[in-house]
């Protein structure tokens, strides 16, 4: 199988999208209420540290992805148990974001069609797509970036009618501990699902390149959610904000200038379309490679196919309705994500620390 290598500019865009995700139609730092804005800059500040721990572990082994890794470091079996528990969580977030799909469109727009079928339709373009191999996604991502951007920076100008600054005021109104738990909300989902990148990052042209990536998909997806989630409050207002489930969806909705430009919320769920398509692909790729790497097979897409099947399986399987689906996504995924976020990741850097100086020391 050849090496698929991308640009450091596609990697970012990548991330950014990816981390944009489905962020934009759920949202994120429920709890923080009108000061989710606040949540997200903490959380991004949260963020910062774990970044560095995966950046530093790609450029300690340069051109190689988190499953070699684990296995130079830890040892074969150690290494195997890591790469193991790292396949699962790229799968169930794959899982995860799928079902996100298909409520979406089950709830908004196919109310009578069984969620499995356009879940369906949705996972065969996605096991497409990680065929086509990283570098095409890559490229992908580059161009429709331009798309999803540009679509946001038109609805920023044409929603200014609709937004109230009472809704945004007072701050810290019930004081910082929403805030704070907001921010480790955000940090759980989105940024912290990042750490799926150390699968697929073998790919990046310099391994130094992974602090510039990182970095640049954090800035860019934290200014874009804050924005986003900023809009929606000042659009909707905090009370009526926690009794929807796709506040972007309805914030959009409330636009309308003459009689000319209405109904333009459908235009949301193609950002929404796209940014899905990105971070459900990755997942699937990030899985399959996984298990190409712990398995020694040739090549991981012949693969792609049945665990993209299997994926969709655990999406129809996962949630018994929308309202478990935002429940878990509240209440539970924070501290589910931790280990596989943080806990691993640093288990493996102090591994790589280890290893690097041990072999300096003997080259001297």
């Amino acid at each position: 199988m050849s090496k698929e290598v991308i640009s450091d500019k596609q990697a970012a865009t990548l991330v950014t999208v990816f981390l944009i995700g489905s962020t934009l139609i759920l949202g994120t730092a429920a709890q923080a209420e009108n000061d989710m804005w606040i949540s997200i800059i903490l959380g991004v500040i949260i963020t910062i540290p774990i970044y560095l721990i995966y950046s530093r572990i790609l450029s300690l082994f340069p051109e190689k992805d988190i499953f070699e890794i684990s296995e130079q470091v830890l040892g074969k079996l150690m290494g195997k148990a890591m790469g193991l528990l790292h396949i699962w969580f790229a799968f169930h977030l794959g899982a995860l974001v799928l079902r996100n799909y298909g409520e979406f469109i089950n709830v908004l727009a196919l109310t009578a069609t069984p969620i499995i079928m356009p879940m369906a339709m949705f996972i065969f373009i996605c096991i497409w797509g990680v065929k086509l191999g990283i570098e095409v996604l890559g490229r992908w991502a580059e161009l429709f970036a331009l798309v999803l951007f540009g679509l946001l920076i038109i609805f920023a100008f044409l929603v200014i009618p609709e937004m109230k600054l009472e809704n945004i005021i007072p701050v810290l109104y019930n004081g910082i501990a929403p805030v704070i738990d907001g921010a480790f909300s955000a940090f759980a989902f989105p940024f912290g699902e990042a750490v799926v990148f150390l699968s697929v990052f073998g790919s990046l042209k310099n391994s130094k390149s992974a602090y510039k990536v990182y970095f640049s998909g954090l800035l860019i997806s934290g200014v874009t959610i804050m924005y986003v989630l900023i809009r929606n409050v000042a659009v909707l207002g905090s009370n009526q904000l926690k009794l929807l489930y796709f506040p972007s969806y309805a914030a959009i909705a409330r636009i309308d200038i003459g009689t000319f430009l209405q109904r333009l919320e459908i235009v949301v769920a193609i950002i929404f379309l796209i940014a899905v398509f990105i971070k459900i692909c990755i997942c699937l790729l990030a899985a399959c490679i996984g298990i190409t790497k712990i398995f020694k097979l040739k090549d991981y897409r012949k693969i792609v196919t049945p665990i993209g099947l299997l994926m969709l399986n655990l999406s129809y399987l996962v949630y018994d309705s929308t309202m478990e689906m935002f429940d878990w996504v509240t209440n539970f995924w924070l501290y589910y994500a931790f280990p596989f976020q943080v806990i691993l990741p640093i288990i493996i850097w102090i591994a790589c620390e280890w290893q690097s100086r041990k072999t300096k020391t003997k080259m001297s």
